[in-house]
């Protein structure tokens, strides 16, 4: 079932570069799929695969940054791929998306691999938390399928020293970190914390297959300046503001 007009709101991304149409109720994209569009090192010419591409946003972030890209984004939940397919033609992007469950590929998807491979997943454990009223919600925020199944679908989807990049919350990390395979190698892990002094929250992992490169714990990123927010209006640090409002590459991952 598609989304009424009313049932919509239009938001910017990437200070306005980017229209993007989103449920009124629902998964809402924000900040976390443009950082991990951010975190991509694609050049034009290559393949991306995103998992769970919801309405679209990471994939459009990194096509409206790297011209030249093949991206395809898979997505379950039929209304949101509508919207991720509306959002690439009104934004005259080429993004492919293919409306499927994570763990019943296509054939189209099953017979091809990809140079990158990025996803955003649920972030909760359906076990711990109560499941929100919307089903949007639900599917998007509750992890139905494990995590481990991400990994692993994200890997064999990748070319032989192709790269996996995901953001997560800081305490799945050891989740995802036992979730690689044994080929996963050049592991980069950036936290991403809110401000100087504070826990990172969200960290971004990648790892490349087929790789004897070493593991990384990178220097913390902070998303604003200070250590408290003083003013009206945003504070974001610099680096961060590239990112958000420019379509800027974290330099982490180039």
């Amino acid at each position: 079932m598609s989304f009424a007009a009313n049932e919509l709101t239009c938001d910017g991304f990437l200070d306005g570069k980017l229209r993007v149409f989103q449920p009124l109720n629902g998964y809402r994209a924000a900040t976390d799929p443009v950082f991990l569009a951010a975190a991509i090192t694609a050049k034009s010419g290559q393949s991306v695969l995103e998992l769970g591409c919801g309405v679209g946003v990471a994939s459009l972030c990194l096509g409206w940054r790297i011209t030249g890209l093949q991206l395809v984004g898979l997505e379950v939940q039929a209304d949101y791929a509508e919207l991720a397919r509306k959002n690439a033609e009104e934004n005259h992007l080429s993004l492919k998306v293919i409306q499927s469950d994570l763990l019943k590929l296509p054939p189209e998807v099953m017979e091809t691999s990809f140079d990158h491979v990025m996803f955003n997943p649920p972030y909760f454990d359906a076990a711990g938390f109560s499941a929100p009223t919307n089903t949007g919600k639900q599917i998007a925020h509750m992890e139905e399928t494990p995590l481990d199944d991400w990994v692993k679908v994200a890997f064999k989807r990748l070319k032989p020293r192709g790269v996996m990049t995901v953001i997560h919350l800081a305490d799945r990390l050891p989740d995802l970190l036992r979730a690689l395979p044994k080929e996963a190698g050049d592991i980069r892990i950036l936290p991403l914390a809110s401000r100087t002094g504070r826990d990172a929250k969200r960290v971004i992992v990648s790892a490349r297959k087929a790789s004897a490169g070493p593991t990384r714990l990178l220097a913390p990123f902070l998303i604003h300046s200070g250590k408290a927010h003083l003013g009206d209006g945003d504070d974001f640090a610099a680096a961060a503001r590239a990112i958000l409002r420019d379509g800027a590459t974290l330099a982490e991952f180039s």
